[in-house]
Formats: structure tokens, sequence, C-alpha cells
């Protein structure tokens, strides 16, 4: 099956009335995302875009493969907002990307107004994508770090 970008989908809305959007679902219906499975497919889209591959993200965010492509996959559930914070410093995400990824996973998104968020955030900006390298900057804030525990 070949797949179209999602700038291409993009351009198709952008000319598309409300009264055509059933023609554009019938048109586009192998492309669209499943529900549950949003994280995944955005997730895989900007890494591939970034030329990084999820081997390395499960290595650089402290999980196995196995379990890392549970979660990534979404066939595991997990409430630790940490560990989808560190699979998108591990993958080089922006802030915006972060976020993005957070609120499809169902989490929070990184809030300026927490100091412990305002600490990632700033790092992310800084493109600072090794945990250490945050953890460091949160302890010397006073603030807990990353954490690394949740298979």
């Amino acid at each position: 099956m070949q797949k179209i970008p999602t700038g291409e989908l993009n351009k198709m809305l952008e000319n598309t009335s409300p009264n055509k959007l059933d023609e554009y679902f019938k048109k586009n219906n192998k492309y669209m995302a499943e529900d549950g499975k949003a994280y995944y497919y955005y997730m895989k889209d900007v890494l591939n875009e970034k030329n990084i591959r999820l081997k390395d993200v499960y290595i650089s965010a402290g999980v196995s493969e196995s379990y890392g492509s549970k979660i990534i996959s979404m066939e595991k559930h997990t409430k630790n907002r940490d560990l989808i914070i560190r699979f998108c410093i591990a993958g080089h995400f922006n802030w915006d990307e972060t976020n993005r990824a957070l609120k499809l996973y169902g989490l929070n998104e990184l809030y300026a107004k927490d100091a412990r968020d305002a600490c990632i955030i700033v790092a992310i900006n800084n493109r600072i994508f090794d945990t250490s390298q945050i953890d460091d900057i949160l302890d010397e804030h006073g603030l807990k770090p990353l954490s690394q525990q949740d298979e």
C-alpha cells in the first residue's frame, strides 16, 4: 500500500468543505489513524522524519525493547508521564512535538507554570536530549529527576 504523507492530506483538507468530508474520509480511509493508535503513528512519523530508530529511543529512554515497543504501540498502557517524556527526549522531539505526544497518549502536556516541567521545557528548547543532563538540571533546582523505573 502506498502511503500518502500527512502534509499532502493536510493540503487536501485546506480545500475541503464540510459537506465534502465524507468524500475525503472514503477516499483516504486507509491512511487514517485508528483512534487508539494515534500516538503510535505520531511517534513513528516524527521519528522517521528525524531518522531515529525506535531501538535507539528505547536504549536512550532506559527501557527494554520489548517493554518500550508495548508502550509505543499502546499494547500496554502506562500512567508514567516521565516515560513518555523520556521517549520524546530520546527522539529529539521539540516542545510542540512532546506536548502533542503527551496529549495523544492521554497525559498532561508540559506546563510552563510547573517548575519541574519548566526545567524540562528549557532543556528541550536548548536541544538537551540526554536524560542524565536533564536530571542534573532538575536536581540543581531541587526537583525530582525523570523516573527511570516503569517496567
